[in-house]
């Protein structure tokens, strides 16, 4: 993922937004995006993960990763796929969500 992509930091910020509503902690600092890719065209095609496969909310929150990223004017379409290789783990989560959970 090219983090210094304006675009990809554009998704970043509006991925922010998104939050589990179990957790209160949006998805980008929960470490559920594993990949943010945007080709030549610009289509955007995002890698994420949930909590576990039983989660409760595992239809609702890619689209609604899918309608955040759909503000980013620039691109021409978002494509978000859903994936639990590798498996969602707490060592994904920024420090900043660890604290925020009291996990630091």
């Amino acid at each position: 993922m090219d983090t210094e992509n304006p675009v990809v930091l554009q998704i970043i910020a509006q991925i922010k937004t998104v939050f589990d509503p179990e957790i209160p902690v949006n998805l980008w600092d929960m470490g559920m995006i594993y990949d943010i890719a945007i080709d030549a065209e610009m289509n955007a095609r995002i890698l994420m993960t949930v909590t576990a496969p039983n989660c409760p909310v595992a239809d609702t929150l890619p689209l609604q990763v899918k309608s955040a990223a759909e503000n980013v004017r620039s691109l021409k379409s978002v494509w978000v796929e859903l994936t639990f290789d590798p498996p969602w783990s707490p060592e994904n989560m920024t420090d900043e969500a660890k604290l925020e959970l009291g996990l630091l």
